[in-house]
């Protein structure tokens, strides 16, 4: 018998990623869905110019932006200064530990700057911090 007369060439194996190429475009597509974006709120305040390096931004903060004309927003909602007061009670009663951000315009009298931050820190709040652009 001769066995070699009729012997077959063996193909190379292949992988086939179809069904691999397909879970890729599934996975893609759900986290580009479940994905959350962080968008900055929409009140325009001209930051005052500064040298130093950018602070790293925490997960227990609060954010009051007050305009060139004086508003004061927390978080994207104006308020008054009472109740500005009552929020920072509110909060305070959870943590005093949280991280106050104060986005004041460039423009803006210190003296209204001042009587946000007194507000925090009569409410309890110790860390404050006000924002700033680096100069270019």
């Amino acid at each position: 018998m001769n066995f070699s007369a009729h012997r077959r060439e063996r193909e190379d194996p292949t992988i086939n990623i179809t069904s691999l190429i397909d879970v890729v475009f599934l996975l893609l597509i759900f986290f580009m869905v479940s994905t959350t974006f962080v968008v900055a709120p929409g009140i325009k305040v001209n930051l005052p110019k500064t040298e130093s390096k950018e602070m790293a931004r925490e997960k227990q903060e609060m954010t009051i932006a007050i305009t060139k004309d004086g508003r004061v927003f927390l978080e994207g909602h104006q308020l008054s200064l009472d109740a500005l007061r009552r929020r920072f009670a509110e909060r305070a009663a959870k943590s005093v530990e949280d991280l106050i951000i104060i986005q004041a315009d460039e423009s803006v009298p210190h003296g209204k700057v001042v009587a946000v931050m007194d507000l925090a820190k009569s409410t309890g709040f110790n860390r404050l911090a006000i924002a700033t652009e680096a100069a270019e």
